[in-house]
């Protein structure tokens, strides 16, 4: 089976992943796929190969060489965003985009107009959807390319390499795949993951991130008689809302700039809740914004009398930067091994988090890598089949460099 030819069959799974559920995975349909999965890593001679209960899966290269070198790791996540349906997709390939205009289905088309990234891959074959769903190259074309390089490593003999642990997990696009991540089961010095966009990209700076979720109590009168005597909740959330930078937020930020995001307001006049998320990749503005957050709170219980707002900030992860830094050599073999792909390396900030991000600070330094895919979480996204094989040379080389690793 080739590269392509694996990552379309990987498609035809529905593993969207849910917010709201209290399991995990959080769809039975994602289990589906893992059993799939797991059985295509055993008939392909892979070693350790195991699916837990809660979905995940953590398979062995075996070392083709005597000398004691560095056990590392590949990982990818095999859920779907739930922005966008994962069902019944209907892949197909454009040979030899051309430019221009790709008609997906019938009144459906992608442009350069809309999405210059197509330009960057006039003469590449793109896989694409009909517009009506997502394709999932996030993150499926990086269990292909991780399956498909470990693949070529068992026939290329010649090509020396030690242990390569791989896995692969439900449930990153919700924010809990490194949940129940078993590191010390895993056992690398490090790992990467295969979760990036396009061709180059290499990312180990992230955001420190909290989520916060306020509420405002108010006192619900008669309008007619209400002077003196109404709180309105409502108002005192948009009151709140125009406390915070306008400047700081997603739509006018980018970079390393961090922002506040008021997700949603649910609200009435005797109660609102706000939520709001909090993103900075320096840890101590992070630290400064969350207080900020908490001073805008205390001000409206100074005006408003005590209890009328409450808030509670919680942490969700941080910027794995701080973890990486002193082990730069991690990122070292990746420049090295695109540098000898021909791969242009693009380092950046990732403006969100990864699974890698919760995973270094479990003790495994994760950086990401790219995968391929452009325009993710929509019914436009597409990867082109050049920068998939582009990913499983990179995976390649580094378990080749590796090899060669001295402390």
């Amino acid at each position: 089976m080739n590269l392509t030819e694996r990552f379309l069959n990987y498609t035809k799974f529905d593993t969207q992943s849910a917010e709201d559920a209290d399991c995990v995975p959080s769809t039975p349909k994602q289990l589906l796929f893992a059993e799939y999965l797991k059985k295509e890593l055993e008939d392909e001679g892979l070693s350790d190969v195991e699916l837990d209960e809660k979905g995940y899966i953590y398979a062995t290269l075996k070392s083709n060489i005597k000398e004691k070198v560095p056990t590392i790791g590949f990982i990818s996540h095999y859920d779907t965003s739930p922005d966008c349906s994962g069902a019944d997709i209907k892949a197909h390939i454009i040979k030899n985009y051309e430019g221009g205009e790709i008609l997906l289905s019938e009144g459906i088309v992608s442009s350069p107009q809309k999405f210059p990234e197509l330009l960057y891959h006039i003469g590449e074959d793109l896989i694409v959807t009909d517009g009506h769903t997502l394709l999932g190259a996030d993150d499926k074309a990086g269990i292909a390319e991780i399956v498909q390089a470990m693949c070529y490593l068992r026939d290329h003999k010649d090509i020396k390499h030690g242990d390569i642990r791989i896995a692969f997990n439900p449930d990153e696009e919700i924010g809990m795949g490194a949940h129940h991540f078993d590191v010390e089961k895993f056992n690398c010095e490090w790992a990467y993951t295969m979760d990036g966009g396009d061709v180059g990209e290499l990312e180990f700076e992230n955001f420190n991130a909290a989520s916060a979720k306020i509420t405002i109590k108010g006192i619900s009168v008669h309008p007619g008689y209400a002077k003196g005597k109404m709180v309105n909740a409502s108002a005192l959330a948009a009151e709140l809302a125009m406390m915070l930078p306008h400047d700081e937020t997603p739509e006018t930020t980018e970079g390393y700039q961090g922002f506040y995001h008021l997700l949603g307001i649910e609200s009435h006049c005797e109660q609102a809740k706000m939520s709001y998320i909090i993103r900075d990749h320096d840890r101590e503005i992070f630290e400064d914004r969350k207080h900020f957050m908490q001073r805008c709170v205390d001000q409206m219980n100074e005006k408003y009398g005590e209890g009328t707002v409450t808030c509670e900030i919680k942490d969700q992860y941080y910027n794995m930067k701080e973890k990486i830094d002193p082990q730069m050599h991690v990122i070292d073999l990746v420049l090295h091994a695109m540098q000898d792909c021909g791969v242009a390396p693009k380092v950046k900030p990732i403006r969100g988090g990864t699974d890698g991000a919760q995973l270094s600070f479990k003790g495994l330094p994760c950086p990401n890598i790219f995968a391929g895919g452009v325009n993710f979480h929509g019914p436009y996204e597409f990867v082109s089949i050049q920068s998939m094989e582009k990913a499983l040379n990179v995976i390649v080389r580094i378990c080749e460099l590796t090899a060669d690793y001295n402390e």
